[in-house]
């Protein structure tokens, strides 16, 4: 599953992180409310984990946005706030799942788990598919008009995220969360120096390019 974590504590963040992905799943993280409504809302994520307190945006405050704007993307919400009371608000907002702190993480993996299960969660979209590109997010290939691309794995989270968004321009600081990470150098070329590689495998041997830049704003997909 593709998961993403909002949670203000660096430590506890990167334990959950390295937990899930030791488990098999794509993990983002954000480390305050605004941003993680940022990152939720840019969708694609199976299950967010989100931390009740949280700086400039709290976690109820997120996930009641998220509700309001339709978004039905299964929510645990962690917290050291574990009063009867605080579980109801917790749910009330719109999260599905509450665990309270300190946890184990046996059990943070086990509810993820069983919310990624359930008939409401977003079906998993194994394939990305946009013109004449073919993306398997499983068996993870890519082929342009039957012909196999071979890609660097941070190429091909490059190229999914611009796949899952097509015809919509993704500035660099989108691509920077969301294949990097949250906590990023803003001056930094990381992506255009990706993006080139990418480009240069990606459109090999054909006449159209498979990615448009868009001058001071970032890249987007052709097609879809």
């Amino acid at each position: 599953m593709r998961i993403l974590i909002v949670e203000d504590d660096e430590e506890t963040r990167g334990f959950i992180a390295k937990g899930l992905e030791q488990a098999g799943h794509s993990v983002a993280a954000g480390s305050d409310g605004r941003g993680g409504l940022f990152l939720a809302t840019g969708g694609g994520f199976d299950v967010l984990v989100v931390d009740r307190m949280l700086p400039w945006l709290d976690g109820l405050s997120l996930v009641k946005a998220l509700r309001a704007a339709g978004d039905a993307t299964p929510v645990l919400m962690l917290t050291a706030m574990g009063g009867i009371s605080d579980r109801v608000d917790g749910l009330e907002s719109g999260a599905d799942d509450y665990l309270v702190k300190p946890f184990a993480f046996s059990e943070l993996a086990a509810r993820i788990n069983a919310l990624g299960r359930r008939p409401a969660a977003r079906v998993e979209t194994h394939q990305l598919i946009v013109g004449d590109i073919v993306l398997d997010l499983h068996r993870r290939t890519v082929e342009r008009a039957g012909m196999r691309v071979t890609l660097q794995p941070r190429e091909f989270a490059l190229l999914a995220e611009l796949m899952r968004n097509p015809r919509r321009v993704m500035t660099r600081t989108m691509l920077l969360e969301r294949v990097w990470d949250f906590d990023f150098d803003p001056k930094t070329n990381i992506v255009d120096t990706h993006l080139s590689r990418l480009r240069s495998k990606l459109n090999a041997g054909f006449a159209e390019d498979a990615i448009e830049t868009v001058r001071g704003a970032g890249y987007m997909m052709r097609g879809g």
